[in-house]
């Protein structure tokens, strides 16, 4: 089992995740949604596809673009389809 903490938040919690480098990617249905906003961010990964970021807020205080998804990832990354990433001070720790 895998909790995605931020600002003393669980904002994730499954033991369904994917590892991909590094990263442990969360099935969006793990997540809570009363923390995550819609960000206007896009990044593109040459094999990933094109990601879309989230912003996260925990008692008022905004974590921007702290999260991502590829909504619909290339070929070599559809196991990462619906799941999210995290990053900029979010922690994933075993629980």
């Amino acid at each position: 089992m895998k909790k995605a903490i931020w600002n003393g938040a669980v904002l994730a919690e499954s033991d369904e995740t994917i590892e991909v480098e590094g990263n442990q990617y969360f099935p969006a249905a793990a997540l809570d949604p009363q923390y995550f906003s819609a960000s206007e961010r896009h990044t593109v990964c040459s094999w990933k596809g094109t990601a879309s970021y989230f912003h996260v807020t925990v008692d008022g205080t905004q974590n921007a673009d702290a999260a991502w998804t590829y909504p619909t990832p290339l070929p070599a990354a559809e196991n990462i389809t619906d799941y999210v990433a995290f990053w900029r001070g979010v922690e994933v720790v075993d629980a």
